[in-house]
C-alpha cells in the first residue's frame, strides 16, 4: 500500500518511538499536521512561538537522553526556530527539526514564505537535508535520528517541500543506516589509554576537568568512580554540573569566569590535567596565553577530534566515546599495582585546601532588609532537597543558580551554555516536565529573560504543566549592568527595565498562580507554598537587590589566577 510523504513521516516518528513533537502549524506543513490529527501515538505540543518549540525539544532531550523533535513551517517558522537550533548546536543536544518548505517547483522563485532553510541553518546544525523525492523521506529520517544521537550529538534539520509531503510511494523504514562519510569513533586507542593511566599515576599535582560530554555520554558513574579511586580534585564546567556529585569532598566547584577560587587555581597550577568531554572554551580558561604560562601535561578525552587541541596544546589526545574510554581507563587503573604518590597527594591537597580557605567558599553578605538572589537559590536547594530539575535563562541568575544549587545527579541542570540564549528557560522547562511527569521542575529566570518567551505560559496552561518559575527580579538586565558597572564607568546604557509588567497579574491572566515576594523573611514561606501546589504553575516574582553582583569573577581577557573574589574593583 502506498502512503503519502506526510503519512510516511509520521510512521517514521512512530518507528523512532517519538513520544512528543513540539511544533507550530503553517501552510507548508498542513499535510503533516493532518496526519498527526489521525493518530495518537505521537503527541503534539502546540507552543506559541517556534523558538520555544526547539527549546522545549532541547529540554526534553537534555533531561532524558532521548532525541528531541520539533516541527515548524517554512519561512518565518524556520527563521524563528534558528535561535533554538543554534542553542542546541552549541551545547551538543541531540535533536531532529522538521521544517516545511514551499513546493519543489517554487523553490528559488521567492515564493510566499520561502527561505533557504539548508543555507540558513548550515552553520548551526550537525547536518541538514532537503528532501526532493518522496521515496527518500524514510531513509532521510532514519539518517537524521542516527546523526543526531551518535558521535558528538547535535541538531539535524530535515526540510520537506509541501508537494513532497503529499506525493505517494511505498513505505519501508530502514532497519539500519550507513553513511559512507560518517563513522563516529567508539572505543579509544588502548595504548593511549594505558599511557594516560601512567601519566595520572605519576602526577604530583593532578586535576580532573569534566564537561558536558560526561553528561551527554552518561558517563557520570565512571567519572565518579575514577575520581574517588584516585582521590584527585575534580571540577565541572557549567555544562558538566551534576556529572560529579557536588557534595563529594573532592569536588572543588565549578571553574571559569564565575567559578570558585580553588577550582581556578588548581586548574591553573596542576602538573597533569585530565580533560574529559570539555573543550577549553573562553569562559573556562580565560586568556589562552595566560593559561599556557604554567607548564602542565594535558590528556584530552573527547568524541569529537576537532575539539582536541583547538584552543590549547594537548600532550595526549584520546578520541572516543567518553563512557567507553573511562571504562577502559578504570580497568587499567584498577588492575595496576601502582598508586598515586601519597606524599605528593598530601601536599597537593594541602595546597588545594589553602586555596579553598582563601576563597572562603561561595559567600555573600545576606540581608534582613532586601532579598539577596543567592539566598533564594539556597532556599530552593533546601526545600527541593537538591533533587529538582532546574532550567535557567541567561545572566546573573544563571550564574547564581550554577553556584548555589548543588547538583548531585546528571541531567538535572538545563541551561544555555555555549550560545547564552535568553528565553531558553521556560520552554526548556516545558520539555523537561513533559518527559518527566510528576517530577519537580523549576525555571530560574530574570525579569528580562522571562519576557523573551513568556507567551509559553499559555502552552503551560493548555498542557497543565506545574512548573515553578523563580524570577530574580532586580529591575535590570543584570549581567550587562554588572559589566557596565565594572568596565564602562557605571554608564548603564539601556539596561534599566523601567516599564516592567505586573508579573503576578500577568501569570493570573494566563490562568496560573502569581506571587510577589519583597522581604527576605517571606522567601522560604513563599517557596514552600509554591512547591506544595503540586498541580499548579506558580510564578514567583522575587524583588531582589538591584546592586548585587556575581562573584567570584575572572574579567574578560584575564587569566584564571587573576580572579576577583569580591567587590574589590
Amino acid at each position: 500500500m502506498e502512503l503519502t510523504g506526510a503519512e510516511i513521516l509520521i510512521r517514521c516518528l512512530q518507528e523512532e518511538k517519538v513520544e512528543y513533537l513540539f511544533g507550530y502549524p503553517g501552510g507548508a506543513v498542513l499535510f503533516i499536521y493532518d496526519e498527526l490529527f489521525k493518530q495518537d501515538k505521537v503527541k503534539h505540543v502546540l507552543v506559541r512561538h517556534e523558538q520555544a518549540a526547539v527549546h522545549a525539544a532541547d529540554g526534553y532531550a537534555r533531561s532524558s537522553d532521548k532525541v528531541g523533535v520539533a516541527l515548524v513551517t517554512s519561512g518565518p517558522g524556520l527563521t524563528n526556530a534558528v535561535t533554538g537550533i543554534a542553542t542546541a548546536y552549541m551545547d551538543s543536544t541531540p535533536m531532529v527539526i522538521i521544517s516545511g518548505q514551499v513546493p519543489t517547483y517554487a523553490i528559488g522563485e521567492d515564493a510566499f514564505q520561502e527561505v533557504d532553510a539548508v543555507g540558513i541553518t548550515r552553520p548551526c546544525v550537525k547536518h541538514n537535508f532537503l528532501v526532493k523525492d518522496v521515496k527518500d523521506i524514510a531513509s532521510t529520517i532514519k539518517k537524521a535520528f542516527y546523526l543526531a544521537k551518535s558521535g558528538r550529538p547535535g541538531p539535524v534539520l530535515v526540510d520537506i517541500p509541501k508537494d513532497i509531503s503529499n506525493q505517494k510511494t511505498t513505505f519501508a523504514y530502514p532497519s539500519s543506516v550507513s553513511i559512507r562519510s560518517y563513522h563516529p569513533v567508539g572505543k579509544g586507542d588502548s595504548g593511549q589509554i594505558r599511557q594516560a593511566a601512567q601519566m595520572l599515576l605519576a602526577a604530583k599535582r593532578p586535576m580532573i576537568y569534566a564537561g558536558g560530554g560526561v553528561v551527554l555520554a552518561d558517563a557520570s558513574a565512571q567519572l565518579t568512580e575514577m575520581v574517588r579511586l584516585l582521590d584527585f580534585p575534580c571540577t565541572n564546567t557549567l555544562m558538566g554540573l551534576g556529572g560529579f556529585p557536588a557534595s563529594d569532598k573532592r569536588f572543588v566547584g565549578m571553574l571559569g569566569m564565575h567559578g570558585t577560587y580553588e577550582a581556578n587555581m588548581a586548574m591553573h597550577n596542576c602538573d597533569v590535567l585530565l580533560a574529559v568531554g570539555a573543550r577549553f572554551d573562553d569562559r573556562v580558561i580565560g586568556n589562552v596565553e595566560h593559561f599556557a604560562q604554567e607548564p602542565r601535561k594535558i590528556i584530552h578525552i573527547d568524541i569529537d577530534p576537532s575539539s582536541i587541541a583547538k584552543r590549547v596544546k594537548v600532550d595526549l589526545p584520546i578520541v572516543g566515546d567518553v563512557k567507553l574510554v573511562l571504562d577502559e581507563l578504570l580497568g587499567v587503573l584498577r588492575g595496576g599495582k601502582q598508586a598515586p604518590n601519597a606524599a605528593d597527594m598530601a601536599a597537593w591537597w594541602k595546597q588545594v585546601e589553602e586555596w579553598r580557605a582563601i576563597g572562603g567558599g561561595l559567600r555573600y553578605k545576606n540581608s534582613l532588609e532586601v532579598i539577596k538572589p543567592q539566598f533564594v537559590i539556597e532556599k530552593l536547594h533546601e526545600i527541593t532537597g537538591g533533587d529538582a530539575f532546574i532550567t535557567t535563562d541567561v545572566g546573573q541568575h544563571q550564574m547564581w543558580a550554577a553556584q548555589y544549587y548543588k547538583f548531585e545527579k546528571p541531567r538535572r541542570w538545563m541551561t544555555s551554555g555555549g550560545l547564552g540564549t535568553m528565553g531558553f528557560g521556560l520552554p526548556a522547562a516545558m520539555g523537561v516536565q513533559m518527559v518527566n511527569p510528576g517530577a519537580t521542575v523549576a525555571c530560574i529566570t530574570g525579569e528580562g529573560s522571562i519576557q523573551m518567551n513568556i507567551q509559553e505560559l499559555s502552552t503551560c496552561k493548555q498542557f497543565a504543566l506545574p512548573i515553578k518559575i523563580l524570577s530574580l527580579n532586580n529591575g535590570y538586565l543584570g549581567m550587562v549592568r554588572q559589566w557596565q558597572e565594572f568596565f564602562h564607568g557605571n554608564r548603564y546604557s539601556e539596561t534599566y527595565m523601567n516599564a516592567l509588567p505586573d508579573f503576578v497579574k500577568l501569570a493570573e491572566a494566563y490562568g496560573h498562580i502569581g506571587m510577589r515576594i519583597d522581604k527576605p523573611a517571606d522567601v522560604e514561606p513563599a517557596l514552600r507554598e509554591a512547591f506544595a501546589r503540586k498541580n499548579d504553575l506558580v510564578f514567583m516574582d522575587f524583588r531582589t537587590d538591584p546592586s548585587e553582583n556575581v562573584f567570584p569573577m575572572v574579567p574578560g581577557g584575564k587569566g584564571l589566577s587573576e580572579i576577583i573574589l569580591s567587590e574589590q574593583i
